[in-house]
C-alpha cells in the first residue's frame, strides 16, 4: 500500500485552535460518470482509515460520479450569459463564472432572475470596494461550478462541473460504507466550504478552517480525497 503523503508544495499538518490535524491525500484512478462515489471510497479509503479519522472527497469528485461534468461543446450560452460573464472578476484560481458556459449553467441552476438579483447587488458592491457579493446572493450552487482550465485533468480540462446533488445525502450515504465520517468539501487555494457532512454534529466551520489551503490535488496529483487525522 502506497505511503500517504502531502502533494509536493502543500503542508500536511495545520494547527487550528491549538489542536493539529494531519492532512493526508490519497491517490485514485481517474473518476468518472461510470463510478459510484461509495465504492470509490471503499477501495482506496476504507482500509486505510483510523478511529477518529475523516474523509474528505472534492465536491468535483462527486459530481462526476452523477453526471454533472458537461462538455464544453455541449453548452449553448444565451446572450445574456455572454453579457454577465464579462462582468465577473478573473481569479487567478479558476475561471468561475466568467465565460459564457459557466455563466450559462449558473442561469440554468440558480434560476435568472437570482443570478440577475445577484450581479446587480455585485455591481452595487464594487462601487464601494466589496468583493463576494454575487456568490453571496447567488449561492453554493453558483460558487461550485468549475470551468475547465489547463491544471485539471483531462478530460476535465474540457468540461464544465456543477456542484454535487444532495452533498449531505451523499456523505451519508458513503459513511455507511465505509464506517468513518465524511465531508465533501469546495476548497481552492483562497477558501473553502463544506456542501456535506455525514452527521449533523461535524462542524462545518472548523473543517473549512482545517482544509483552508487545499491540500487536494486536481491536476497530475490524481488526489481527489484525504483523510483528516488529529495528530
Amino acid at each position: 500500500m502506497a505511503e500517504l503523503k502531502p502533494n509536493e508544495g502543500k503542508n500536511e499538518i495545520i494547527e487550528v485552535d491549538g489542536v493539529s490535524y494531519r492532512r493526508l491525500p490519497i491517490k485514485t484512478h481517474v473518476i468518472t460518470d461510470q463510478d459510484k462515489i461509495e465504492d470509490v471510497c471503499e477501495k482506496y479509503a476504507k482500509d486505510i482509515m483510523e478511529e477518529g479519522d475523516v474523509l474528505f472527497i472534492s465536491e468535483k469528485c462527486v459530481a462526476c460520479t452523477q453526471k454533472r461534468a458537461i462538455p464544453m461543446e455541449e453548452i449553448k450560452p444565451r446572450p445574456l450569459a455572454k453579457l454577465l460573464c464579462k462582468f465577473v472578476y478573473k481569479s487567478p484560481y479558476g475561471i468561475g463564472l466568467s465565460i459564457p458556459q459557466t455563466m450559462e449553467m449558473a442561469l440554468q441552476e440558480c434560476g435568472t432572475m437570482k443570478i440577475l438579483w445577484a450581479a446587480f447587488w455585485s455591481a452595487l458592491g464594487k462601487l464601494f470596494g466589496k468583493r463576494g457579493i454575487f456568490y453571496d446572493i447567488a449561492g453554493p450552487k453558483a460558487r461550485s461550478i468549475d470551468g475547465p482550465c489547463d491544471c485539471t485533468i483531462p478530460p476535465y480540462n474540457h468540461y464544465v462541473v456543477l456542484g454535487p446533488k444532495d452533498p449531505d445525502k451523499v456523505a451519508v450515504q458513503i459513511k455507511e460504507r465505509i464506517g468513518f465520517d465524511v465531508c465533501i468539501v469546495d476548497i481552492n487555494d483562497i477558501d473553502g466550504v463544506i456542501l456535506g457532512i455525514s452527521d449533523e454534529s461535524m462542524d462545518r466551520t472548523l473543517y473549512a478552517r482545517i482544509l483552508k489551503d487545499n491540500p487536494l490535488g486536481q491536476s497530475g496529483q490524481q488526489t481527489p480525497m484525504g483523510i483528516i487525522r488529529k495528530v
